[in-house]
């Protein structure tokens, strides 16, 4: 499986599509909101550039795609007035996925209602925004030496760069669960700390000496990588896969060699990576929880499971589709709702979020 030519979310504005099912994503953002603002507003302290240059990483296609270049736009506006800064200044914005995502979306549906939203809240003088969109992997250089100021990216870095080799012993499992062998779990945990490594290492060329970098990703707690507080949602579609096995819709090898390129960390494996890497000096990592029912609205669990299923039906589709096939997804997801649905009556569920702060070393 080539990951970086599979991996994206569904694109569109359809029923499936990742806009329409966005409402975690969007809530995980906001949580990081403070330390985007403190982090800017450091950055902006300790140098004034012409302009400034930030990238978001890993951005997809959707209303969330720029609601955190609009709190460090807003952030640097709300700055430069309570300093008194009169010439103007410009904004450059990349946004960054891989090539499968619904880019054309981006720049017709959402581009225009963020610059909608900047012309009528920015005072006049403000300088200009110019949004450009960076296709490839994050585990790779995407930008010139020294060109960014502030890098953002959430709830992307848990996903991998590929499947660790020596995963074959995991069968009937996905990813990382409870029941998986320690052997496959040191080897999502290796891949992981290589993938990050190398993330950390290409940001390091390209973001100038103090810039600053927040990053949010789904996480776990506990240091145990096969704890429910980071992979449960995946044991829970993987007994879906199980059950149409079981009727035969799917073939069991199907099930035996698919595998998530997906590895959610604690705190303190973020930490140690940032440390260990040492172009970035960490300045806060912070934990926090986001229910499963907060994908809607409804105090019914009939209601959470399906927006819950169709949440992560627009996140991990294509790679469902590649291995399964498409005549199944939709009895897939039924069956999926359905485990979710008693689960959620009966378990309160949370997702994990672990964010960290940093600045680049001089």
């Amino acid at each position: 499986m080539e990951v970086t030519q599979i991996l994206h979310m569904n694109g569109g504005l359809g029923e499936t599509s990742y806009a329409n099912n966005s409402l975690i994503a969007r809530k995980v953002i906001s949580m990081s909101t403070q330390m985007i603002e403190e982090s800017v507003t450091e950055l902006y302290k300790s140098m004034v550039p012409k302009t400034m240059c930030i990238a978001d990483l890993g951005s997809s296609a959707g209303p969330n795609t720029l609601f955190a270049a609009s709190e460090v736009v807003r952030t640097v506006g709300k700055l430069r007035q309570k300093l008194e800064h009169r010439a103007a200044l410009d904004f450059q914005i990349y946004l960054n996925d891989l090539p499968g995502n619904d880019f054309n979306s981006l720049f017709r549906v959402f581009l225009p209602r963020f610059q909608s939203e900047l012309r009528r809240e920015m005072p006049p003088g403000s300088g200009q925004c110019f949004v450009y969109g960076a296709p490839g992997s994050f585990y790779g250089r995407l930008f010139a030496a020294k060109s960014l100021h502030f890098v953002h990216s959430s709830t992307s870095l848990m996903w991998l760069s590929k499947v660790p080799a020596g995963v074959g012993l995991n069968k009937e499992n996905i990813c990382v669960s409870s029941t998986s062998p320690k052997t496959v779990i040191n080897a999502y945990y290796k891949q992981f700390q290589g993938d990050f490594s190398t993330f950390l290492r290409c940001r390091s060329e390209e973001v100038v000496g103090g810039g600053r970098m927040v990053l949010s990703m789904l996480g776990r707690k506990s240091e145990e990588a096969s704890s429910q507080d980071g992979c449960y949602i995946w044991e829970l579609l993987a007994m879906a896969i199980k059950e149409m096995v079981s009727q035969g819709l799917i073939e069991e090898n199907k099930l035996h060699t698919f595998h998530i390129p997906y590895f959610t960390p604690s705190p303190a494996e973020v930490a140690a990576e940032v440390e260990k890497e040492g172009s970035f000096a960490l300045n806060a990592v912070e934990v926090s929880e986001i229910s499963w029912a907060a994908c809607s609205n409804s105090p019914l669990h009939s209601e959470n499971a399906w927006h819950m299923a169709s949440c992560l039906r627009s996140v991990a589709e294509p790679l469902l589709v590649e291995q399964f096939g498409e005549v199944l997804i939709d009895e897939l997801f039924e069956n999926y709702r359905k485990i979710l649905s008693h689960r959620m009556s009966v378990e309160d569920n949370k997702f994990v979020n672990v964010s960290v702060s940093m600045t680049r070393r001089d």
